[in-house]
């Protein structure tokens, strides 16, 4: 059915999900001065114990904590990521194996882990505002919608090339300069972990890159508008078969 079956991503609501006017994020900011969303970050890390350091690159992830968000590769090399210069910041409910899973790291990590298990809307518009980077590895994804409201914050997502998550993450292209996050094919927890390495590699080492896919994510139209307009245009394809 390929030339009579079509698929349309889900939009995001820009009024709600806008860094410039969100109330509930520490302070505001644009794609063209990023400065509030070093003031979230600290703020934030200060709200969940984490150790006060511009430099060192947070982590997100806000989502069910089941298999399918890709929850047991983060399970395999956990101790691996930890082991990176990162911070780490989790806020969900879901499957007990995940909730002790870290509630333990937490533990283990004091200051470069923080997990809270709720669904808690302001504290994920403070996460979304704060986090330099967005892991979502997920098994599968018919569209997504928190990798499109991290690029809305200038949070650059980290996910696995399926579903929507393919749809609208291009991977960076050292080369060329394309892509607004970083991807992985293969359902792998370590093809996955060399990938948030490489993203952590480019923080670490190439801010100009990071400030560029920053402003591109922020810059892309993920509205229902959007969505409609592809909605429209297949609409009258189909029409004119």
């Amino acid at each position: 059915r390929r030339d009579t079956l079509y698929g349309v991503l889900n939009g995001i609501d820009t009024a709600e999900y806008d860094p410039e006017n969100d109330p509930l994020i520490y302070a505001r900011y644009t794609a063209d001065d990023l400065s509030g969303k070093a003031e979230n970050k600290r703020r934030l890390q200060t709200e969940l114990g984490l150790a006060v350091d511009a430099e060192v690159p947070l982590v997100a992830m806000v989502g069910r904590l089941t298999n399918q968000k890709g929850l047991d590769l983060v399970d395999c090399v956990l101790s691996d990521i930890m082991a990176e210069n990162v911070q780490l910041a989790v806020l969900g409910m879901g499957d007990a194996r995940y909730t002790n899973l870290f509630s333990w790291a937490e533990g283990q990590d004091k200051g470069r882990l923080a997990a809270r298990f709720a669904m808690d809307h302001l504290l994920a518009h403070k996460l979304y505002a704060a986090a330099d980077f967005f892991l979502m590895p997920s098994l599968f994804e018919p569209c997504g919608l928190s990798q499109l409201i991290s690029m809305r914050y200038g949070t650059v997502p980290i996910v696995r090339e399926t579903g929507g998550l393919r749809d609208t993450v291009l991977s960076y292209n050292e080369y060329t300069g394309d892509g607004n996050g970083f991807t992985f094919l293969n359902y792998n927890a370590h093809y996955m972990l060399t990938v948030i390495k490489r993203a952590l590699q480019v923080y670490a080492t190439d801010k100009d890159v990071l400030a560029k896919l920053q402003k591109r994510g922020m810059e892309g139209d993920y509205s229902w508008a959007h969505s409609a307009q592809d909605y429209v245009a297949i609409y009258e394809k189909l029409k004119q078969q």
